[in-house]
């Protein structure tokens, strides 16, 4: 799900842009940690989940920066 706007930088404070650095960041790395599970892993119900839990991480990412 996109954010309905555009975030405007210029409101936000200091806090708030290292939150976000954070989350994206949070984000980027529960994308690979799900990316290595899938890799690894044999059953492939589980290999599917790791799989689409890694790219809804990316969309939240993707959406979170063309917000910016």
């Amino acid at each position: 799900m996109a954010l309905q706007q555009k975030i405007n930088l210029s409101q936000l404070n200091e806090m708030e842009l290292q939150n976000l650095r954070e989350i994206i960041g949070g984000h980027q790395t529960m994308i690979s940690k799900f990316n290595h599970y899938a890799e690894n892993c044999q059953d492939p119900q589980i290999k599917q989940m790791f799989s689409q839990s890694a790219r809804e991480a990316q969309t939240t990412v993707q959406n979170l920066i063309q917000s910016l």
